[in-house]
Formats: structure tokens, C-alpha cells, sequence
């Protein structure tokens, strides 16, 4: 028997995520894909995270600031896949409303944390390299703790608000959500009432985070980059700086533009199709957590290392003895 739609003076307990219609058929290839990519998210980031923990040399402010962004990267990856592979594997589409709303908050907060990390983390280098007699004075445990608590009361206050403001609303038309988890937007679209303090809201948390926190971002990078290339002698050392940085800032600009475009569709009615707005909102979730590993982790030299002892993997040594003219005997020791 079919379940009669509810009136205009109730509301949806429980909703069905459709977030890839047009690919349904090919459902179970896609989640082996997106099987192997969390697979990749939880080694690459667990390893990342156990190689800092153990090198005592990398006990420090941006080591630090990269674990915490590896332990976010998996939380908010871990909010969204478990159970988007559910779905995919054995049509387990449905969640409460209260559910729906719980997972809103951790994704969107989890995201905002990322992204005052990204900020501390260039903030970070720009003292490192820009102030470096000024280092030690300014990044400190205090400075440390002070990031922490701004991080939290920022993230929390404002996507509480957010989070709250939608769980106000009436649902008494459809029950699908276009989308593969709890996109905030992609539930307030599904309101039978007005909606405008939702979008105002979702357009102040871009201002908050993408207004505040690129620019910075972008100032920090280009003074580094000025630093950098200054004091690089060699041609190789200028490329590798700018390699470096123009690497950091687009990984940076994907994370921030593929997540304002999701986070804004509705708002501006961008007529984007279910599967691609689907596919952003995944990759704007999987990509980053997938490549910070890389970026931050195996190309720096100092974690690198790391990684190689902890894989006790040593750099064979050949020893050559030299016998001088005079006898004397000279020892050469040689990396390969």
C-alpha cells in the first residue's frame, strides 16, 4: 500500500538519499571505487599520523597542525563513506531527519576545522620563512592553544546555528534528498516554508570561511613565494619553490572552490545536474583527505625520512678506504 504523502501541518521524519540517478545501474562499480579511495584516505593518513608520532625531531608546531589535519580528514571522510557505501552496496538510502541533521553538523564542522587549519598551516610557514628570527617567540604551545579554541568556538557557534535553523523547518513535500549524505542546502531545498534565513546563513558561512580564510591564505603563499625566490641562488631552487607553492594553493583553491559551488547552488540556482552536483560534494570530501597525506606528508623531507625509517628501509652506506702517499689512511662514506 502506498504511504500517503503528509499534510501541510506535519513534517518528514525520515528522508532517501538519491544522489547518483543517472549511474544507478552502475552502482556497486562506484562504490568499489569509493571503497578503495577511503581505503586510501585511512592508510595514507593513520601512516602520516604514526610516522610524526614517533620521530621525536618531528615534535613541532607544523607537524602538529598536519596530524590534527590528518585526524580531520579522516573523521569527516569516515561522517559520509561508511554510509554512502551502504546505499550503494545494499540500497540503505534511508536516515532521520535527526540522523540527517547529525551528519550535517559533523560534515560542515568538520570542514570548517579544515579549513582554519589550512589557514594556521600557511600562517605557519609565512612566520617560518618570513620571520624566522621570530619563530620560536611567536608559534608557541600558547599560540597553539589559543588557535585551538578560536578553531572550535568559530566552527561550533556558527554551524550549530546552521544546523539548528534547518532542523526548524517544515518538510512535507518530497523525501528524496538529491544528494549522497546531509548537504545542508540539499535539505533546506526539501522545505515547504520560506527558506530565506537558511540561504542567509549559508551565504555567511562562505563569507566566514572562503572570504576570510583564502585571502589570508593567498597573501601568505605569494609573501613566501616573494622570500623564496629572493633568496634562491639556482635556477632549481626557484622552480622547486614555486612548484611547492603553486602545489599547496591548488589543492587549497580546490578544497575551497569545489566546496563554495556545492554549498552554493542552491542558493544562486546554478542549474548544476543531481550527478554532478553529487560528485562535487564527494570529491570536495574525498579529494583533499586522499592528497594531504602527499602534499604535506611525503614531500617533506623531514616526514619522509620518517616514513623510511619507519619502514626500516636504510640507505645502504659504502664505505671506500683512501691510503694517502704519506700513509695515511682516510675513510669515505658514500649514500646510494
Amino acid at each position: 500500500m502506498l504511504e500517503a504523502p503528509p499534510s501541510r501541518n506535519s513534517s518528514h521524519t525520515s528522508f532517501v538519499f538519491r544522489g547518483f540517478p543517472a549511474l544507478w545501474e552502475h552502482r556497486h562499480l562506484l562504490a568499489l571505487l569509493v571503497f578503495f579511495s577511503y581505503l586510501s584516505v585511512l592508510l595514507g593518513n593513520f601512516l602520516l599520523v604514526l610516522v610524526v608520532c614517533r620521530e621525536r625531531r618531528l615534535h613541532g608546531p607544523m607537524y602538529f597542525l598536519i596530524c590534527a589535519l590528518c585526524v580531520v580528514d579522516v573523521l569527516v571522510v569516515t561522517t559520509i563513506i561508511p554510509n554512502m557505501l551502504l546505499g550503494l552496496m545494499l540500497d540503505w538510502n534511508r536516515i532521520s531527519l535527526a540522523g540527517c541533521l547529525i551528519q550535517m553538523f559533523f560534515t560542515h564542522f568538520l570542514s570548517s576545522v579544515e579549513s582554519t587549519l589550512l589557514l594556521a598551516m600557511a600562517l605557519d610557514r609565512y612566520v617560518a620563512i618570513c620571520e624566522p628570527l621570530r619563530y620560536a617567540e611567536m608559534v608557541t604551545s600558547s599560540t597553539l592553544l589559543k588557535l585551538l579554541l578560536f578553531m572550535l568556538v568559530r566552527s561550533v557557534s556558527i554551524m550549530a546555528t546552521l544546523v539548528a535553523l534547518a532542523g526548524s523547518l517544515r518538510f512535507c513535500g518530497s523525501s528524496t534528498i538529491q544528494h549522497c549524505y546531509c548537504d545542508h542546502m540539499a535539505l533546506v531545498s526539501l522545505a515547504c516554508g520560506s527558506t530565506k534565513r537558511n540561504q542567509a546563513a549559508g551565504l555567511a558561512v562562505i563569507i566566514c570561511f572562503v572570504g576570510v580564510d583564502i585571502p589570508v591564505i593567498f597573501f601568505s603563499y605569494m609573501k613566501i613565494l616573494s622570500v623564496v625566490l629572493r633568496a634562491a641562488a639556482a635556477g632549481e631552487d626557484r622552480l622547486k619553490a614555486l612548484h611547492t607553492c603553486s602545489t599547496h594553493l591548488m589543492v587549497i583553491m580546490c578544497f575551497y572552490l569545489v566546496g563554495s559551488v556545492t554549498f552554493l547552488s542552491h542558493n544562486l540556482n546554478i542549474p548544476i545536474a543531481t550527478d554532478v552536483n553529487t560528485l562535487m560534494g564527494v570529491v570536495y570530501i574525498l579529494i583533499p583527505a586522499t592528497v594531504n597525506p602527499i602534499i604535506y606528508g611525503v614531500r617533506t623531507k623531514e616526514i619522509r625520512n620518517g616514513l623510511l625509517r619507519l619502514l626500516r628501509l636504510r640507505e645502504k652506506k659504502i664505505t671506500s678506504v683512501k691510503v694517502s702517499p704519506s700513509g695515511e689512511t682516510t675513510q669515505k662514506t658514500t649514500k646510494c
